[in-house]
């Protein structure tokens, strides 16, 4: 399995990573999964290719030298993983920003030194003793770009943002805490006593779900299936359980949070997926997210009507550097499902398409890029297609871009949105493969460690780490042993 996995990724031109630490039974594990797109299928494959021991301290260095370790048994460098993702802990955060560009850091320093015209001088001893040990150190550790997990991000924004805002808010503080306790109250009953579980079968078809406390997304499907029942149910329910019953005002407070909450659960969803899901989805999302967020605000009662701006900007903040950042708009671009449909500004499409063409120039392609006069059109254009096809005149900076570069840019506009169209467009094609390579969350490896606690069971808890990161890997890569590839 290992030398099929190894052979695969080898032939890959860009693929990317994600990383997390697991521990349970006292026990550390590092897992990382690589992620590319197919450049025949143009279809999301995976694998894993660790899921370690870590031993000792989870120090930043710790992670970076194992990360580094993981990428080199595999062939991984900085320039084939165009990014790994993570979630937002400080350690992974510190590893990634202080191994990551140590060598672009050595020659901005020494452009410095030469503009300020002075005359730099060598230790002859450190070139013959081979320098310390620690600028060895970081000089053999260069870990790839990071990008930050978007559903760990959400999450964060839901229970930290959100959480505290509810919560401190006059006007939504005491309902708040008073409707979320006797949720609370409600969820522990049902889930503790079979008494309570009869009742809750005589009242309702449907059982009420228990949320977990890492998952915010748990908490609001949780919130959503009370709500589903009316108001006389649930105080019927409180009543035989021997619980406060729910007011008005509280159930009213439930309601509007779920309805301004939904967005934020949908596109957690997606964030989250993998098949389907590339890098390129996060910009479109967190716009549509903002979008409707921002639409909730009309009907709101005061106990919630400034919670929709509160929302938008914590997105706006926690994705500061990732809102319009060049990766993530070629990234969305490349995609035909979306390329500029998403964009309402005229002056923000220009941007994104000079982006594009401009990234179209810096590329050589096996074969040469030829007109695309036979690129399939359209069906039928309907208003919505209309508005979306209408594009102006390219920036005058686009005039002296090579016919072939700007023939594909406009011709890859104008076909239709679907994965396959690529294939005719060299240029675009090989820029999705590259930026849209990192998946938009980490959780891949979180399922990686979803199988490692179906392995690392109480009764097998003495498995030894080889052997249980070789029948995890087994399990993820069940395909490569058969002979294929894991979708």
């Amino acid at each position: 399995m290992e030398i099929e996995l190894k052979k695969t990724i080898d032939e890959q031109q860009f693929v990317s990573t994600t990383a997390d630490i697991w521990t349970a039974y006292n026990k550390s594990f590092l897992g990382v999964t690589v992620h590319w797109i197919d450049s025949e299928t143009l279809q999301r494959k995976k694998a894993a290719i660790a899921c370690r021991r870590f031993r000792g301290r989870h120090t930043y260095d710790a992670i970076a030298s194992e990360l580094e370790d993981i990428f080199s048994q595999y062939g991984l460098t900085a320039e084939k993983v165009t990014a790994c993702v993570t979630d937002n802990g400080s350690n992974f955060i510190k590893a990634f920003k202080e191994y990551q560009q140590v060598e672009s850091e050595e020659d901005e320093e020494k452009e410095v030194e030469e503009d300020d015209g002075e005359v730099a001088f060598t230790d002859l001893h450190s070139v013959l003793t081979g320098g310390n040990d620690e600028d060895a150190q970081q000089g053999l550790c260069v870990l790839p770009a990071h990008y930050r997990c978007a559903a760990h991000t959400l999450n964060l924004i839901a229970n930290n943002e959100i959480g505290k805002w509810l919560a401190s808010n006059p006007e939504s503080r005491a309902v708040y805490r008073s409707s979320t306790a006797k949720c609370s109250a409600l969820w522990t009953k049902a889930s503790r006593s079979t008494v309570a579980s009869e009742c809750l079968e005589k009242i309702s078809e449907r059982k009420l779900i228990v949320p977990s406390v890492t998952r915010w997304n748990s908490f609001y499907d949780a919130y959503v299936r009370i709500v589903e029942m009316p108001l006389t149910d649930i105080n019927n329910l409180c009543t035989q359980l021997q619980i406060k019953c729910m007011n008005d005002r509280e159930y009213q407070f439930l309601k509007e949070y779920c309805a301004i909450m939904k967005p934020f659960s949908v596109a957690l969803d997606i964030l989250q997926g993998e098949e389907t899901c590339f890098y390129g989805t996060l910009q479109p999302t967190l716009e549509v997210l903002m979008a409707k967020t921002l639409a909730m605000q009309n009907g709101l009662s005061q106990m919630t009507t400034g919670l929709p701006e509160i929302i938008v900007g914590a997105i706006k903040t926690r994705f500061a550097t990732t809102i319009d950042s060049k990766e993530a708009l070629l990234a969305t671009v490349s995609l035909p499902k979306f390329k500029l449909r998403w964009v309402k500004e005229e002056t923000r499409r220009d941007h994104i398409k000079y982006l594009l063409t401009t990234e179209c120039r810096s590329l050589t392609v096996e074969e040469p890029a030829t007109p695309m006069i036979d690129a399939p059109q359209p069906a039928a254009v309907t208003s919505r297609e209309d508005d979306f096809f209408s594009f102006d005149e390219q920036p005058n900076a686009m005039a002296d871009a090579p016919m072939s570069v700007e023939t594909e840019v406009t011709s890859y506009f104008n076909s239709d949105p679907v994965m396959e169209s690529l294939h005719q467009f060299p240029r675009i094609k090989k820029i999705a493969l590259r930026y849209n390579a990192p998946t938009p969350s980490s959780a891949p490896v979180e399922r990686l460690f979803s199988l490692g606690s179906l392995v690392l069971t109480p009764k097998r808890n003495r498995l030894g780490d080889g052997r249980f990161q070789h029948l995890i890997l087994m399990r993820f890569n069940r395909y490569f042993s058969q002979g294929g590839i894991m979708e």
